[in-house]
């Protein structure tokens, strides 16, 4: 949220939010911390997803809640980490 209450000319409140969002999807991962990984990205990345007409990328952190159950921790970690990948080349451009 720090990134919301910024004052920044050249952001737009959509690249503000994937900021957000990606932010406490990483110190999610970074503490192993699942529950909050399964919250932030069914509805935040989802919502942000919606918000920025990205439809794939909406289904895949819907899936994350709706396609249980997952085989394995790594498994449920490794599609977090792609959904982390895709909004840091979303943030950067390259995607």
């Amino acid at each position: 949220m720090l990134h919301c209450t910024m004052s920044a000319t050249s952001t737009t409140p959509l690249q503000l939010q994937l900021e957000d969002v990606l932010a406490g999807l990483q110190h999610a991962r970074r503490t192993n911390d699942l529950g909050r990984l399964a919250l932030l990205t069914y509805c935040e990345v989802r919502r942000w997803a919606r918000w920025a007409q990205r439809d794939a990328l909406a289904e895949r952190a819907s899936d994350i809640i709706t396609k249980l159950p997952h085989p394995s921790r790594s498994e449920f970690l490794s599609i977090v980490d792609e959904v982390i990948t895709e909004l840091e080349l979303i943030r950067l451009g390259t995607h």
